[in-house]
């Protein structure tokens, strides 16, 4: 008998595979734990932005092959697109047997309808200012290893781990108000077009919360990422439910462990000016 859990629906997004920040290791083994019908995958799936062909471990494309593996054995996948990957919004409505590239989705589950979408269309940034958004992109990468490296020495240390980016987040009343608009937006336009629950990416923030918007009950879910949260959302029994993935503490520096293993000349790298 197979171990893996049934579910009718997992929801994953922002794992940007092609950078060093990507946990595709964990996320493999997410993968390799579940069976769902439908598989959803919301976008910045691979990091077409800061894309490199000296770095695309087998980690990573073991991450390809699971998904594959999932689409023989009978899953649907759904991949919409988002902003790192929008290279690929010119086959939207492009489908093979089991499988569907789109950059939205509308499904009845259970009674209910859902809107899929990865939610950079509602980032003012992304619309306004695209360069400004990648170079964002490139701090973030760099900020991701830094702590990477930072956490490592703290976990030899015997000291607890920290996030650099939810401080950052959390003390920057820019960014609170950012994420605060961005699903307040998400959740108005999807009672005023009559939708039951809206699913995002994109923030990197993992949350199931109802909100009310005249009269009208919303249930809005964000899968969060495999960079820091590794989050995903599962539904199964009528429920949504957010899942998140254990970090393994490592004995020792892996071998293959190619985050740790960086020299400081690829950390240069990620902050190259985008063109």
């Amino acid at each position: 008998m197979s171990d893996k859990r049934p579910l009718d629906i997992v929801v994953i997004s922002d794992v940007h595979l092609g950078i060093y920040g990507c946990h595709a290791k964990e996320l493999a083994q997410y993968l390799d734990s579940i069976q769902p019908k439908i598989l959803i995958l919301n976008g910045d799936i691979i990091d077409i932005w800061q894309f490199s062909k000296r770095y695309f471990p087998k980690s990573h494309t073991k991450v390809i092959r699971r998904i594959l593996k999932m689409m023989g054995k009978g899953t649907d996948v759904y991949y919409l697109t988002g902003n790192h990957d929008e290279a690929l919004r010119k086959y939207a409505g492009f489908g093979l047997g089991n499988f569907l590239i789109d950059n939205k989705l509308m499904l009845d589950v259970d009674g209910k309808k859902h809107w899929f979408f990865h939610g950079d269309v509602y980032d003012v940034t992304m619309k306004n200012s695209k360069w400004l958004a990648k170079l964002g992109g490139k701090g973030y990468d760099l900020l991701i290893i830094l702590n990477r490296l930072v956490n490592h020495l703290l976990e030899k240390m015997g000291r607890e781990k920290m996030s650099f980016s939810r401080k950052v987040k959390a003390g920057v009343k820019q960014a609170v108000k950012f994420i605060s608009d961005f699903e307040q937006t998400v959740v108005e336009i999807a009672a005023d077009k009559e939708i039951d629950v809206v699913c995002c990416g994109h923030i990197h923030q993992p949350v199931i919360r109802e909100e009310q918007v005249n009269g009208r009950t919303v249930t809005y879910l964000n899968s969060g990422d495999w960079v820091e949260s590794l989050t995903a959302l599962e539904y199964t029994g009528g429920q949504w439910r957010l899942y998140q993935h254990a970090e393994k503490k490592a004995p020792a520096m892996e071998e293959d462990d190619e985050t740790l293993q960086l020299e400081w000349s690829a950390v240069a790298r990620t902050v190259s000016f985008p063109r």
